[in-house]
């Protein structure tokens, strides 16, 4: 694959990953508005895989107090934050694995890969986003993670399965809309990335590695160190904004790129 079209994949990825604007939908638009070849399943894992090394390294103090925690977990004792976020973590992956199964079993993740669902989803739930932002209360932190709310997160992380969404977009809708401040949503919805993104790379590299190549593993190697470094700049600017600003910015790209596409989609 030429550079240039490796270095656009892993900037779309890296950016809009984490961003509430939805990785998914931007990298399904690429080959759909442009004519470029579908970048394929290998490089979707690699680029992932550079942003799952992103968020490991900007919350590195949280993934270790969570890996700790597990370890604990596994021998039956949740006697720290660590094992409790854990526990939290797995929770919250489930509906997401579980509905990504269905989706890949009944061959509907196809079918939502239009440009009319990404249009609707992105003007849809940017909507739902600036709502939650600016009604949701502020009553707590990170810390005050719980069981219920983690479960109630997951479930709605399971509706980024449809591209557009956003799965940092629609996670931190429901941290907002349960009285997380900003910063703590954010942070809550990036722990929960990890174990996801950990989900859907397993699942394609089964598909991939029996086609994989040298030129091939070339190419995700450079896609994964560009998308590496575009999350990890992402991570940083969206958390230093949101010490001033709220999550206004992005609903109004939602909201002008799903207009544009539906009127693209329509006409």
């Amino acid at each position: 694959m030429a550079l240039t079209h490796l270095l656009i994949l892993a900037l779309i990825q890296g950016v809009t990953e984490f961003l509430p604007i939805s990785s998914s939908g931007h990298l399904i638009l690429l080959p759909n508005l442009t004519g470029i070849a579908d970048q394929g399943q290998a490089l979707d894992v690699a680029v992932h895989v550079g942003t799952l090394l992103a968020v490991v390294l900007y919350f590195w103090s949280d993934v270790k107090a969570v890996s700790q925690g597990l370890g604990r977990l596994i021998r039956g004792r949740i006697d720290t934050q660590g094992a409790f976020w854990a526990l939290c973590l797995i929770i919250a992956t489930i509906p997401v694995v579980a509905l990504g199964v269905v989706l890949k079993l009944t061959g509907l993740n196809d079918f939502l890969r239009s440009t009319a669902v990404i249009g609707w989803t992105m003007l849809a739930f940017g909507i739902v986003l600036y709502w939650a932002d600016q009604t949701g209360p502020i009553t707590k932190s990170a810390a005050n993670w719980s069981l219920r709310d983690a479960t109630i997160m997951g479930l709605w992380q399971a509706l980024a399965l449809i591209p557009g969404t956003s799965r940092s977009g629609i996670t931190i809708t429901a941290g907002r809309q349960m009285g997380y401040d900003r910063e703590s949503a954010a942070r809550l919805s990036m722990l929960m990335s990890i174990p996801t993104i950990l989900a859907s790379g397993a699942l394609l590299s089964v598909e991939v590695a029996q086609d994989a190549d040298m030129a091939l593993f070339r190419d995700a190697a450079i896609a994964a160190v560009f998308a590496f470094l575009a999350a990890l700049a992402a991570l940083k600017l969206m958390f230093k904004l949101l010490q001033s600003v709220s999550f206004t910015p992005y609903v109004i790209y939602r909201v002008i790129l799903g207009v544009i596409l539906l009127v693209i989609a329509y006409t």
